[in-house]
């Protein structure tokens, strides 16, 4: 950074809704940022994923408070981006299907309220009111009017573009090789289109995070987790929420409930009458192939929740690769052994939801204003040894 200009360098690796969210809001502050990206726009787990804004998902503490912050930004948006985002207000119900998650998701639901979360339980007759077509087997739920839907790529895209208006330089089919230091601080990235010097690096390159840390020979405990979706034929409306299931909620913080008990499902209906129906969380590398036991788990599960399945053809599927982190939460701020070096990623299955205040957040901190949220609890440090502790569960 130069006397005559104090602005810093800023480069973000990723191109995902993460990166996007954080180049858009730099740009608004008018900072001098490059987004380098090695495919294109939204080609990682912002193009393979579903729509769901869903707050019911995300554990009581600073995980949900985030959310909720970040929820309030989606109107805001829905104006200023330069795509239609197709966001939305459904609400959002969590399926219970046994008396051992009833009560789970009854001491869950209270904690959510203690935060200030619109959150219910709902009977089984409540829960057959919002959602006719559910399964007679289906003992409960719980009910969010905040849950939400917005279309993914659309808003990575609008991200990408407003900042670009703001002067913000993005380089597609850019891959890094290298992250340049000199006296133990970051001063740019070489590429195949050759080196682009910085004073900031951001990593916010989503499941390959933990790769680009690893070229300046740091650990960060980020690993891709599959999520496999199937998708069927525009049909008439038959969900009117937003639907996953409480085995769901579970398998995320616990992978080993998944093994135990399933994966659990995830279900939204778009504005053209598609059904997207989710979804798997494996550890395979980062193999992004659809099996065919993730699709037939998938479709079984639906099924047995939401018997109106039957007059719907699935007509294609894919699959994503998620960032999960040990802990559930993002990894946001600097690495303090390397000095300009700075993660933006780990969001798992929450980039989406978690976008809008991400770019916000980083966006202050990039620029050293001290942010309106406090990251301690996201920083990259907490995963030194001694200082975490996986709890599990939900």
């Amino acid at each position: 950074m130069s006397k005559n200009n104090p602005s810093p360098r800023i480069v973000i690796i990723g191109g995902g809704v993460i990166g996007t969210s954080i180049a858009y809001h730099l740009a608004r502050l008018k900072a001098r940022v490059t987004l380098i990206e090695g495919k294109n726009l939204a080609s990682g787990s912002s193009g393979a994923c579903d729509g769901m804004i869903f707050l019911q998902s995300k554990k009581p503490g600073i995980h949900l408070s985030l959310a909720m912050e970040s929820l309030k930004r989606f109107n805001a948006l829905q104006k200023e981006l330069p795509f239609e985002i197709e966001f939305k207000k459904t609400g959002g119900l969590v399926i219970i299907e046994t008396e051992t998650e009833y009560q789970a998701m009854e001491k869950y639901v209270k904690k959510q309220q203690a935060i200030g979360l619109d959150v219910q339980l709902l009977d089984k007759t409540q829960t057959h009111k919002k959602e006719p077509l559910l399964s007679t087997s289906i003992i409960g739920s719980t009910f969010s009017p905040l849950d939400a839907q917005v279309n993914p790529i659309n808003l990575t895209l609008g991200f990408a573009m407003a900042a670009q208006k703001n002067h913000t330089k993005i380089m597609t089919g850019t891959k890094v090789h290298e992250i340049l230091i000199k006296n133990n601080k970051v001063t740019g990235v070489a590429t195949n289109k050759g080196n682009i010097s910085a004073d900031l690096v951001v990593n916010a390159a989503g499941s390959m995070a933990g790769l680009i840390s690893q070229m300046v020979g740091i650990h960060m405990p980020i690993k891709p987790r599959r999520g496999q979706i199937v998708v069927t034929h525009a049909g008439k409306t038959i969900l009117n929420h937003c639907l996953i299931s409480a085995k769901y909620i579970a398998a995320k913080y616990d992978p080993a409930l998944a093994d135990k008990s399933g994966q659990g499902i995830s279900m939204e209906q778009t504005d053209n009458g598609n059904l997207l129906l989710g979804s798997t969380r494996e550890f395979s590398g980062f193999n992004k192939e659809n099996t065919l036991s993730g699709i037939r788990g998938i479709i079984r599960q639906a099924a047995t929740v939401l018997p109106a399945l039957e007059n719907f053809q699935v007509i294609r599927t894919f699959a994503g690769l998620r960032p999960f982190t040990p802990d559930g939460l993002p990894i946001l701020g600097p690495v303090k052994s390397l000095e300009g070096f700075i993660m933006a990623a780990g969001h798992e299955g929450d980039g989406i939801a978690l976008s809008p205040i991400t770019g916000d957040l980083m966006s202050q901190m990039l620029l050293g204003k001290k942010p309106d949220i406090c990251l301690d609890p996201f920083s990259p440090d907490r995963f030194l040894q001694g200082r975490f502790e996986d709890k599990g569960g939900i």
